[in-house]
């Protein structure tokens, strides 16, 4: 049966199996559609605040002040970020980048504009 069905997209696991409409990994417990993984869909775009198509290594500024947690001082809207990394399956922190007197952070798309 696993010869006929692709591998878990998570672990890479083998013994996938077929539930309903949804194909299940037994190891990791990952669920996913069938129908979407048989159609590649093209790659996820991730846009800044004003529809820029954002990419890795790219240099954005920061559209708005925000205070950070555990930080002292807010990160101050302008403040430039470079060479930022997407991570789309990171819900809606999609980037992740090192900010100058912040260190590592995820951003949010919605705040940040590319330069």
């Amino acid at each position: 049966m696993s010869d006929t069905l692709p591998p878990c997209p998570k672990c890479s696991s083998e013994y996938t199996y077929e539930m309903d409409a949804l194909l299940v990994c037994p190891e990791c417990g990952h669920e996913w559609n069938a129908e979407a993984e048989e159609s590649p869909a093209a790659e996820l775009v991730i846009k800044d605040a004003v529809g820029n198509v954002l990419q890795d290594g790219d240099t954005v500024s920061i559209t708005k002040t925000m205070k950070v947690k555990g930080a002292q001082s807010a990160l101050k809207a302008g403040t430039k970020v470079r060479n930022i990394r997407l991570v789309p399956d990171n819900g809606d922190h999609d980037i992740a980048a090192k900010v100058d007197g912040f260190g590592q952070m995820e951003l949010k798309s919605s705040i940040v504009k590319k330069i």
